[in-house]
């Protein structure tokens, strides 16, 4: 099953419709409905099923069917042919985290052998590696059905770990337009690229007050907010003061720190210290902020039933949190809660060579296995 999702090119940017019609007709082979909710252009869809009970919300077990792309990197297999040496499974998407989808698939024929007094749902999304789009959908879709699932594990890798907690995420679009001119009149100018610089500046010392003095929560690794600028292009020569530059930043929250806090602070320095100057030069200049992605953290208490279920299934005794984000904040802000928790190593996502080990392959298979005994009528 893992060979078979694995050679699926479900990159983000690719229609994931040929794995979605796969699933589809192998869970109607065993008898399971399934229900499709698509995108605006009908080229990528979510898949909901279940297993048990109409008439109930159970456990969701729910992944995203999407991979990162593999382009510039040194892979020494085929990303899209699953390849086997020494106890590991190479290929895009072992990790992260079509592995946890094949193991809930190859169980199906059991689930349905049993008589189950809580129903099993299967949630596979698309489009999560690029700010968690399509999940959206279909929870809103499910908003007010009699089975909306009641609890929710997502399998991204912890190493079969439980997870309760990881950071949020706002990511923005910057786009400062100036004036261009010869650079030996520069005065008579708005240098774009510069005064981008000068936000991007401010970006980076948010970075050092969230870093020097907190908040904090030393289980995530870093223990505080996170503002970075990945990309940045403007001007076309050097001897022509630039009209144009954009740069795109992003924060990483702490559960309980206010997104829209951050954002008004750095679009508040660009209004009032920089944009001033811009136009007392050329009044047709400005400042305009484009979000790109968001979704929230999560954030859910050791003592709930979610929780405590994950311990009994996996054994653990302890929780972490990942600075990495995933849909669950989105299915807990839905009213579900939710446990992060699936078969392999966030460490080895979004590398060439990505692979899972056949050890946790067999220890979310036990992990499912023990679910089943415990949903059984």
């Amino acid at each position: 099953m893992i060979r078979t999702l694995v050679g699926f090119d479900t990159t983000s940017r690719e229609s994931n419709l040929a794995l979605i019609e796969w699933v589809r007709d192998y869970l109607a082979g065993h008898g399971v409905a399934s229900e499709l909710f698509f995108d605006e252009e009908r080229r990528k869809a979510n898949l909901f099923a279940t297993i048990g009970p109409k008439d109930r919300g159970g456990i969701a077990l729910s992944g995203h069917t999407d991979v990162v792309p593999v382009d510039g990197q040194d892979w020494s297999t085929d990303p899209f042919a699953l390849a086997e040496k020494n106890g590991r499974l190479y290929g895009r998407g072992t990790a992260d985290m079509k592995s946890f989808l094949a193991v809930a698939l190859a169980l199906v024929p059991e689930f349905v052998g049993r008589e189950l007094a809580t129903p099993i749902h299967l949630a596979l999304s698309y489009d999560e590696e690029v700010g968690c789009l399509g999940v959206r959908r279909m929870i809103a879709g499910l908003e007010g059905r009699p089975d909306k699932p009641r609890l929710c594990i997502v399998g991204e890798p912890t190493e079969m770990k439980p997870v309760i907690g990881h950071k949020g995420k706002r990511s923005l679009r910057c786009h400062v337009h100036g004036y261009e001119c010869h650079s030996a009149l520069a005065h008579e100018g708005v240098n774009a690229v510069e005064a981008a610089a000068e936000i991007v500046a401010y970006l980076k010392s948010m970075a050092r007050r969230f870093r020097d003095e907190g908040p904090y929560d030393p289980d995530f690794v870093p223990p505080y907010t996170t503002v970075h600028t990945g990309r940045i292009s403007g001007g076309t020569a050097l001897n022509i003061v630039p009209k144009d530059c954009r740069f795109d930043f992003e924060f990483r929250f702490l559960p309980g720190v206010d997104p829209e806090a951050l954002v008004e602070e750095v679009v508040r320095f660009a209004s009032t210290r920089v944009e001033p100057e811009m136009k007392s030069v050329r009044p047709e200049t400005g400042i305009q902020f484009e979000e790109l992605t968001s979704f929230p953290g999560l954030a859910i208490d050791a003592e709930e039933e979610i929780t405590q279920l994950v311990f009994a299934l996996t054994g653990a005794n302890a929780t972490g949190k990942v600075s990495f984000g995933t849909e669950a904040g989105l299915y807990q802000k839905a009213g579900i809660p939710t446990v992060v928790c699936g078969p392999g190593s966030i460490d080895q996502a979004h590398k060439p060579d990505e692979f899972i080990s056949l050890e946790q392959v067999r220890a979310c298979e036990g992990f499912l296995r023990r679910l089943l005994d415990r949903v059984a009528a």
